[in-house]
């Protein structure tokens, strides 16, 4: 009896505690499943790695990554110094057969292309059996571009796009600390639009004599921004401010071809534009002025007709005056000069250039500002100057006191347009001025 009690107790126990061996139980057979899993897994991986490193699989791979080449291809060239459009198809290594087609199209067609240092030209290439060209892309100039392309008969053909640019207008200002130059350049406003700022005052001021710290100057000109918003050229300069020790010398670009009219103007109408120029050469310093002098090279005292410019070799020389060449050439002690008749009054002469400017020769006729040429030091010399004399009336006059005649000014009709303008320009400007601020 007592037996059968104790069989039945441990029954009992056994019964109470039926979940926890069944929970035991599955935890440990979760634990071999996951054990196998694992050695199955890092097995394969073994198997995988071992396949992957197999010497023979990887040459395999290696040669056919080497012969897989996409079938179109863009290349972007850019140009070098001395680069033809013959030597660049053979650095992009297509065939002979392939270059002479392109080359006998363009020569047969007579297509100019004017390669220059830095230019981007876009080649899409066919890689299709032999490598062919698809399209070949070559900018002319800012607003142009030329592409050359294959046709779906394989024919070549060209054709010229302008690009879409949008115009805006920009406004800059700044103290000026040692030269305008550097000024304009802190305010980020590109060279060519400095260059003709300095070129529309030339009339007036001598920049490098009339120019005195914290002067200031006031700009407002076209800019020309393609579809990604980058300027890609600039346009007429609105409305140019110097102001020089407080006084300020405002103008204002009047255009009107009914008029033939193409000017920057006071604000009276008046065009800053005189007869010649005060110096026409920038950066220079004056050197040797009108007037009696011991001669530096002949050693005594004779009286120099001409001003002098001390100036880097190479400088650029401007013509003061618009008029016709009478004389490019050798002018014996003046060395290379050139000689301009500017009206029946006024002549100039600049001496000892070290070359002329491309296409200046006798009988041609030349813009005021139009570069002639570039400083040196030729003929009877010390050093890189230039030799500049003003001839009025057949006589040698001392350039730097001379009384210039003023340009045109506006009258009636013309004039009432100008206030217009000038009234445009202005608001232009204020409205520039509040969106800096």
């Amino acid at each position: 009896m007592y037996r059968i009690l104790v069989k039945n107790k441990f029954f009992k126990k056994i019964e109470d505690f039926k979940s926890f061996f069944i929970l035991v139980g599955l935890l440990g057979l979760s634990v071999s499943l996951i054990t196998i899993h694992e050695n199955y897994k890092n097995d394969q991986i073994k198997k995988l790695e071992n396949f992957i490193q197999n010497t023979y699989l990887q040459k395999t791979l290696s040669s056919i990554s080497n012969e897989l080449e996409p079938r179109y291809e863009k290349i972007n060239f850019i140009v070098n110094p001395g680069d033809s459009l013959k030597k660049i198809l053979s650095e992009i290594e297509l065939s002979s057969f392939e270059q002479k087609k392109i080359l006998d199209f363009i020569l047969s067609n007579k297509i100019k292309l004017n390669l220059r240092e830095d230019q981007k030209v876009i080649f899409e290439i066919d890689n299709l059996g032999t490598k062919k060209i698809k399209k070949i892309t070559i900018p002319i100039d800012k607003k142009k571009y030329l592409i050359i392309s294959n046709n779906n008969e394989n024919l070549l053909e060209y054709t010229e796009l302008t690009k879409e640019l949008r115009m805006g207008t920009t406004y800059k200002e700044n103290f000026i600390k040692s030269s305008l130059y550097k000024s304009a350049i802190e305010k980020k406003i590109d060279p060519n639009i400095i260059v003709k700022f300095a070129q529309i005052y030339g009339f007036e001021v001598d920049f490098q004599r009339d120019i005195r710290k914290n002067d200031s100057f006031q700009i407002v000109y076209e800019e020309f921004k393609n579809e990604e918003n980058k300027i890609v050229d600039y346009g007429n300069i609105l409305y140019a401010n110097l102001i020089l020790q407080g006084k300020p010398i405002e103008l204002y670009y009047y255009n009107s071809k009914e008029n033939k009219i193409n000017d920057h103007f006071d604000s009276n109408g008046q065009s800053i534009k005189k007869t010649l120029m005060k110096t026409p050469i920038n950066g220079a310093r004056l050197s040797s002025s009108y007037g009696m002098r011991k001669h530096p090279i002949l050693g005594y005292n004779k009286m120099h007709q001409g001003t002098d410019f001390a100036a880097p070799m190479g400088t650029p020389i401007m013509a003061s005056g618009t008029g016709k060449i009478l004389k490019a050439g050798w002018c014996g002690g003046g060395g290379n000069c050139v000689k301009i008749r500017h009206n029946s009054t006024y002549s100039t002469v600049y001496a000892h250039m070290s070359k002329f400017a491309r296409g200046i020769k006798k009988g041609v006729r030349v813009s005021q500002g139009q570069i002639i040429g570039y400083v040196g030091s030729t003929g009877m010399s010390t050093g890189p100057h230039l030799h500049y004399e003003v001839i009025k009336n057949g006589k040698k006059i001392n350039s730097q006191t001379l009384k210039l005649p003023s340009g045109k000014k506006l009258k009636g009709k013309q004039r009432e347009q100008f206030e217009l303008v000038k009234i445009k320009i202005d608001v232009l400007k204020a409205e520039l001025i509040n969106s800096q601020n």
